[in-house]
């Protein structure tokens, strides 16, 4: 098969001239080729040669202009040039040993030939070439193209060898299957499940970039059930594992909570790309296995497994190696909150709880409200329609409530440097019950959030502390 038609890009045809006045043999390999061949855009190109990829960069910066930067990676021996839109990323073939009990490869020089046996799997261990005399060429010595055909993840090798050099591919599998909508071979997939507790030697860091992409796929509840079925799942993330399950007492069941929350991922991931949004749908339910209890009169409950997941949420964060700052504090909100639509949904709702939602939820309310829809899993068409429209209800008091109030993300108008100026205090416990009292009365409909009433309540509260003004605010 010739690929040279699909290699439409200038800089090919510069690559290829390079390389046959270096004297080096040079491919396109890897991604690239796949997508190629998938018609999917891509925007990093691999390049490999027999002999060095460092200077074959350097001769190619050159001859490109000099004016695009390269960057040298010595220890790899890689080196990457950044064009307006292109990553073009060189390194020479190379063949790798390993031992045992490490990760790290003993590397040589090798053939293309070496170097295609070193990749992870057949569908990206293809490669073009860009010699003269085979230029388009495409060397396919495992059938990626095949295995592209047939939509399988398959390995090159034998898939413990494959597994066991870098057991990271096991992770990759299963992000290409769900980013592709593959299947992963049966011989693979076994691979997997024997290989599981390897995976133990991989940084948090690396494996953490894999399950993001997996979150990020358009149904990420596919890549989060092979994770599950072949055990990685409980290596990586046992809290989400311990959610599966169902316990039946005297006829009362609980529905199972990991397939739960996959289906509110999938939902959610309809209408979202937000990776903390879709992080917050995983994280919603993940107190459950803590709160879980059994009542003989109304059956299972999990009370309180909102603020549990919230407390739970930094520490997870944490050991995957997930952001600590705003990123997590959102997710946290969210976790924390998600129950709160759902009880004004139930109740009769008051302007006072509508003003409190939105009051905490701030500018994530309509962050809060999509993870609630998404939540609404009952196989029960009836049900689910009846939710829906009650929470076009709940939205409809919200824009009424926020226009009349303005009570999201509100300041409120009285400050503690005003209250203290006014009664002549210090900073002490006082200034604070002021101005909580003065918050709740904004969030409680008694004043509102204007100069005027804030003062005039603010004063009332001073004389039921004993307190006297010593300098007025008007």
């Amino acid at each position: 098969m010739n690929l040279a038609h699909k290699l439409k890009d200038p800089v090919f045809k510069t690559i290829s001239e390079v390389a046959h006045n270096e004297g080096l043999e040079t491919y396109v390999v890897g991604g690239y080729v796949r997508d190629i061949l998938l018609k999917r855009p891509s925007k990093d190109i691999d390049f490999v040669c027999v002999g060095s990829g460092i200077e074959l960069a350097k001769a190619v910066k050159k001859s490109l202009g000099g004016q695009y930067p390269l960057s040298v990676f010595k220890n790899f021996g890689t080196a990457m040039i950044k064009t307006d839109d292109l990553e073009l990323e060189f390194v020479g073939a190379r063949k790798e040993s390993y031992q045992r009990d490490s990760r790290k490869p003993i590397v040589e020089n090798g053939t293309l030939e070496d170097d295609q046996n070193r990749r992870d799997f057949a569908i990206n261990a293809m490669a073009i070439s860009l010699n003269k005399d085979s230029y388009g060429e495409l060397v396919d010595p495992f059938g990626g193209v095949e295995d592209l055909k047939e939509k399988l993840i398959k390995t090159p090798l034998d898939p413990k060898t494959t597994f066991s050099d870098d057991p990271l591919r096991m992770m990759r599998a299963i992000r290409f299957a769900s980013q592709l909508k593959f299947d992963i071979d049966a011989d693979t997939f076994q691979g997997i499940i024997d290989m599981k507790d390897r995976i133990k030697i991989i940084s948090q860091e690396r494996i953490i970039v894999e399950l993001n992409k997996i979150i990020l796929s358009d149904e990420p509840s596919y890549g989060f059930k092979l994770l599950f079925y072949c055990g990685l799942l409980k290596e990586v993330f046992p809290e989400l594992v311990a959610l599966q399950g169902v316990d039946s007492i005297e006829d009362k069941s609980h529905k199972d909570n990991f397939y739960h929350t996959l289906q509110v991922l999938d939902n959610i991931s309809q209408n979202t790309d937000s990776l903390w949004l879709r992080w917050a749908a995983i994280m919603h339910d993940i107190a459950k296995p803590a709160t879980k209890r059994f009542n003989k009169k109304v059956g299972w409950t999990f009370h309180g497994h909102e603020d549990k997941g919230a407390r739970m949420t930094p520490g997870i964060f944490r050991r995957l190696k997930l952001p600590m700052g705003e990123s997590m504090r959102y997710v946290q909100k969210l976790v924390k909150l998600h129950l709160r639509p759902i009880a004004l949904v139930k109740d009769e709702i008051t302007d006072s709880a509508v003003r409190r939602l939105l009051f905490e939820a701030g500018d994530d309310i309509d962050d809060l409200m999509m993870l609630c829809r998404a939540d609404i899993t009952s196989k029960n068409n009836n049900k689910v329609k009846r939710y829906l429209q009650n929470f076009d209800k709940v939205e409809s008091r919200m824009v009424a409530v926020e226009e009349k109030d303005k009570v999201r993300n509100f300041q409120p108008v009285i400050t503690g440097q005003m209250i203290m100026s006014t009664f002549g205090l210090k900073p002490g416990k006082t200034i604070g019950d002021i101005k909580e009292a003065l918050k709740e009365a904004v969030l409680e409909g008694k004043i509102r959030n204007e100069f005027d009433q804030a003062h005039e309540y603010m004063l009332e509260l001073g004389r039921e502390h004993g307190l006297n003004v010593v300098k007025p605010l008007r």
